[in-house]
């Protein structure tokens, strides 16, 4: 059963998960699904056609799927899908998916969105994402499984940021960003692997050390990229994290790939 406060508006239609609570002012929209346990803490909006997976907690003034902000959005019936034990702290904005970019917005489990974060419409977000305090995500963009993007940094529209990337704060993201890489300024730049991440996240030493040698000849200054990937596939064959990079690499994108500066190295 869930518990609401009595200042609290929840339209008809909305479905409510056993264990919900919804704290003070807050407002649920008709549309809305909301997952066993869920926490609504005070002046929270959930609008639109809204998912909130299991054990999530929203924090006062979280506004969640109002309409996406794009000049091309005609109101089209489009959705925003979270996972579960997610939490989106205060001052968090979300918006659903358009026409252009699938009718969906997602993000996967146990992502933490810090003060001020914003996700537009069609983001795809994986499991275990940190969006530290007032992160922006332009429309369509991909962050993957334990990306971690720091404070106050801003993301192209379209721009994909691989798994186990850390994005420091106050970057511009204008590019794709590798997994494991580590980027950095204003434009932002590849300084080099996420090696604080690796160890912290337990990769073995041997992984850590391929993805190094692999680095190091991918960005190397000696060929074409297209040259030095396919000699780093054929030496890496059998390095699963090494593979992945190649395959982000290779992989069909609208967007430039973020490179190191040339004095930089993993």
């Amino acid at each position: 059963m869930a518990i609401i406060h009595p200042t609290a508006i929840i339209e008809d239609g909305a479905n409510l998960g056993e264990g919900v609570q919804i704290g003070p002012f807050c407002t649920v929209g008709a549309e809305v699904n909301l997952g066993d346990g869920v926490m609504l803490d005070s002046h929270v909006v959930i609008a639109g056609r809204t998912t909130i997976g299991p054990n999530s907690r929203v924090y006062p003034f979280a506004a969640i799927g109002t309409s996406p902000q794009d000049t091309k959005y005609a109101g089209e019936a489009s959705d925003l899908v979270l996972g579960a034990n997610n939490i989106i702290r205060e001052h968090v904005t979300m918006h659903p998916g358009t026409a252009g970019g699938g009718m969906i917005t997602k993000v996967g489990n146990n992502c933490l969105f810090m003060v001020g974060a914003h996700v537009a419409h069609d983001c795809q977000i994986g499991d275990h994402v940190i969006l530290v305090n007032n992160v922006i995500l332009g429309g369509h963009v991909e962050v993957q499984d334990h990306a971690i993007l720091g404070g106050m940094s801003a993301v192209h529209q379209f721009v994909r940021i691989g798994r186990h990337a850390m994005i420091g704060g106050k970057s511009a993201v204008e590019s794709d960003v590798i997994p494991y890489g580590s980027v950095l300024g204003n434009r932002a730049y590849l300084s080099g692997l996420n090696i604080i991440g690796l160890k912290r996240r337990g990769f073995a030493r041997d992984e850590i050390h391929g993805l190094r040698a692999a680095y190091r000849l991918l960005f190397a200054q000696e060929g074409t990229m297209q040259e030095r990937l396919v000699d780093v596939a054929a030496m890496f064959a059998d390095h699963e994290q090494v593979m992945e990079i190649v395959a982000f690499i290779q992989a069909d994108s609208s967007r430039a790939l973020c490179q190191p500066k040339l004095d930089c190295a993993a």
